[in-house]
């Protein structure tokens, strides 16, 4: 058998390293080709991640670098066609629900190969979210939908897709966070920066609806004022870095610890030891529900659900004044730590193995 994995962007790379490590596993004579299509460039938002998680170094790099939708999802049609006329894969594996991903699943379709989408079913039902129209296709043409979450399977229903297609096996996220759970505990982000664990609030900022305009300035302003109360540490997006310098009479705002990014092991870390979280990323909301943190979200809605229904996150709006509220709802959350969510047990690459290459029954019976 001949896989095709297609990563690009941070996240997709902890989605994706243990379900690559489970089929090795699994066929360790097929043919496990791995292509970085370079969405993220930044060292620590890419390279590093893979040096971290233990995926092999990709087989192909297309380096599509940023731009506009439309060009970073042509670039990548247009690089990833000849790998894919080259390696000949059976399945093509890819995860999320980023631009790599739309412009993975149509050149995989367009060349008749089949697909197989890993964090399947997600909706926001908001169609002015990039990531929302990518889902809908990824889905609408995968072969193999593999859930995280049961809402999951709602969500395809009603968008008429058979039962055949879907696969409720757990969240791959969270694998990789059980994996290094050990090495997470021994990077001690959080002492070399001299805050105190369950002390802090740690902040990731970076979807456009919220850096690319006014409300940047203001949450900048809030996280300051917030600062005042309760340490603030904000590991910097470059993009977001990018368009905070961009504005006007830019200073570094007093209180807030800016950060480069971290790479995945001290971020774990640091969110592990975290008080609370604010976020606007999908990913992070759910790295919170696992490991029991509170998450604030900043945004008007959350294609994951499960994460507000398991009462570990809020969502605040697309409001930064809604920034100032963190402290008293704080005060009061219970103190217990809810369990992790159905099947987010550090299993679900295993499932997504037993699926895409059952085991031999006879080898099993022997």
């Amino acid at each position: 058998m001949r896989i095709l994995y297609v990563v690009g962007t941070r996240p997709n790379f902890v989605k994706t390293a243990p379900v690559i490590a489970a089929m090795r596993a699994r066929l360790p004579e097929g043919r496990h080709a791995i292509v970085h299509t370079g969405q993220h460039y930044d060292r620590l938002m890419s390279e590093v991640f893979l040096e971290e998680l233990g995926v092999p170094a990709p087989d192909f790099m297309l380096e599509v670098g940023s731009g506009s939708h439309a060009q970073q999802t042509a670039r990548t049609m247009e690089r990833l066609e000849p790998v894919i006329e080259q390696e000949k894969p059976d399945l093509l594996v890819v995860p999320g629900d980023v631009n790599s991903t739309l412009a993975a699943v149509l050149t995989a379709v367009k060349m008749d190969v089949a697909v197989a989408h890993v964090e399947s079913g997600l909706r926001s039902f908001d169609l002015t979210m990039p990531e929302e129209v990518n889902r809908i296709v990824a889905d609408r043409f995968g072969s193999h939908l593999f859930l995280h979450s049961e809402e999951a399977m709602s969500n395809l229903r009603a968008e008429g897709i058979g039962p055949e297609r879907m696969h409720f096996v757990g969240n791959t996220m969270i694998d990789t966070l059980v994996a290094l759970e050990e090495r997470i505990a021994a990077a001690e982000a959080a002492a070399r920066l001299d805050l105190s664990p369950g002390s802090y609030l740690l902040v990731t900022l970076h979807r456009p609806a919220l850096v690319d305009g006014p409300l940047l300035a203001e949450t900048v302003a809030q996280l300051s004022h917030l600062a005042r109360q309760m340490p603030v540490v904000f590991p910097v997006h470059p993009r977001t870095r990018k368009m905070m310098k961009a504005l006007d009479d830019w200073t570094e705002p007093e209180g807030l610890l800016l950060i480069e990014p971290l790479g995945y092991l001290d971020f774990l870390s640091l969110e592990t030891d975290a008080r609370a979280v604010l976020t606007d990323s999908g990913g992070i909301q759910e790295e919170a529900t696992y490991l029991g943190i509170p998450c604030f979200t900043l945004r008007a809605n959350t294609e994951r659900p499960v994460t507000v229904q398991h009462g570990t996150n809020t969502l605040l709006g697309l409001d930064p004044a809604a920034i100032a509220e963190i402290p008293a709802a704080l005060a009061e959350r219970p103190a217990d730590r809810p369990e992790p969510p159905p099947l987010w047990d550090g299993h679900a690459s295993e499932r997504i193995a037993d699926i895409l290459a059952p085991p031999d029954p006879e080898l099993l019976s022997a």
